[in-house]
């Protein structure tokens, strides 16, 4: 049997995320990711659109525009060959991920060189939720506590069950997000993955989405303090300490690194391993811990070894659990240098790719750092995590 391939991130970017209901509300979900592909391919003139062997797209809400095996209709719309197959992806929060490791798992084993993976979410267009039907079981046998579909009443599950993380400390993570976001943005690290997107309004006409809607650098902890606790009366969980409802869409180009040294690519980071494992429903914020402390199992590697980590704010509660976990602290710089989605928001299958984007950012302005992980919660009791090695590691600042 061969051995499996390395595959390496050779380069990833994004649509601006907006406010569901704000920027996007009249975009079409696969035009924001064909925007990403097609920006993708651009940035790397190397890639014969014919080479790629598969591409894979992720929506949570699979209808409509997000709908129709989005990941064949992107292809198409993109502008790629008749000849290039594609295919949806749902994995909720984890669905760009999951994309992301799906094909990279058919390149470890030889079966394709070169893929696009992406990830889309117009939650203006497809609120959280649309068309849900669950199954009568899942409450009747008590299969799923009742608070398990509601994704803010999780976050306050996961207060109860730690009680050290208070709302104090999971709105100074949220200050902190905002500012490091805001840092990243003066010092033009965020933009230079962005894709700028025209979009129509009705009455305003054309205009040009170049930066993110959602972040806030204005944020105080006195603000915060005052907000409203929607899912539990005196709660923790707040509009301020979580990601916002979000419209965006990413893109990543994945190849075997002996094709990507065949056609000149310059990869940014390689792939050493990955996890997904399944926990409570009720507390599915927990779900990047498990997932971890399997992904580093099977890397043969410890936390110690791990020098960056990109950890998606679904909540800040849910980081803080992470940390805590690790016994990490809440203000190391090593966690989410760029900020994270609690100010540039969280458009559901697109996020994992965006961690991705800032892990090769973080990489390429640290240069000692040797590995680092994309993890986040997933819907319904999940996490996922995805260990990088950074391919730069040791070069020069």
């Amino acid at each position: 049997m061969a051995e499996a391939r390395d595959v390496v991130f050779v380069d990833g970017v994004r649509t601006p995320f907006g406010k569901a209901g704000g920027v996007y509300r009249e975009t079409r979900a696969d035009d924001l990711v064909v925007k990403a592909m097609r920006e993708l391919l651009r940035r790397n003139p190397n890639v014969p659109p014919s080479r790629i062997d598969e591409v894979a797209v992720a929506a949570t809400t699979q209808t409509g525009d997000q709908g129709m095996t989005i990941g064949r209709s992107a292809a198409l719309l993109a502008g790629l060959p008749s000849s290039v197959p594609g295919y949806a992806i749902d994995r909720m929060c984890a669905g760009a991920m999951t994309a992301v490791t799906t094909v990279s798992s058919a390149i470890m084993a030889g079966q394709i060189d070169l893929a696009l993976a992406g990830g889309v979410e117009n939650m203006s267009r497809h609120p959280m939720g649309e068309g849900v039907d669950p199954n009568p079981r899942f409450l009747a046998e008590r299969l799923v506590d009742p608070e398990a579909l509601l994704m803010g009443k999780t976050a306050e599950n996961l207060h109860d069950r730690f009680p050290l993380i208070t709302k104090d400390r999971a709105d100074a993570f949220a200050v902190g997000s905002q500012a490091k976001t805001a840092m990243a943005y003066a010092e033009g690290r965020i933009q230079v993955d962005l894709v700028p997107v025209a979009v129509s309004d009705g009455e305003q006409g054309w205009g040009l989405v170049s930066v993110d809607e959602v972040p806030r650098a204005d944020t105080t902890l006195a603000g915060l303090a005052g907000l409203k606790t929607p899912f539990r009366p005196h709660g923790r969980v707040t509009a301020g300490n979580s990601s916002g409802l979000t419209d965006g869409a990413t893109a990543a180009l994945l190849a075997g690194a002996d094709t990507a040294a065949e056609l000149g690519l310059t990869a940014k980071m390689r792939m050493v391993g990955f996890a997904f494992a399944g926990v409570e429903p009720e507390v599915m914020g927990v779900g990047p811990v498990p997932s971890t402390e399997k992904a580093l199992s099977r890397a043969g590697l410890s936390i110690t070894d791990i020098d960056l980590f990109e950890i998606n704010e679904a909540f800040a509660v849910q980081v803080l659990a992470f940390l805590d976990h690790f016994g990490i602290d809440d203000e190391d710089p090593r966690v989410n240098p760029m900020g994270g989605a609690i100010a540039v928001g969280h458009p559901l299958a697109s996020s994992g790719i965006r961690l991705m984007n800032y892990l090769a950012r973080d990489f390429e302005h640290d240069p000692s750092a040797r590995y680092g992980i994309t993890t986040m919660c997933i819907g319904l009791g999940m996490g996922g995590t995805v260990i990088w090695e950074n391919l730069n590691h040791g070069s020069a600042a």
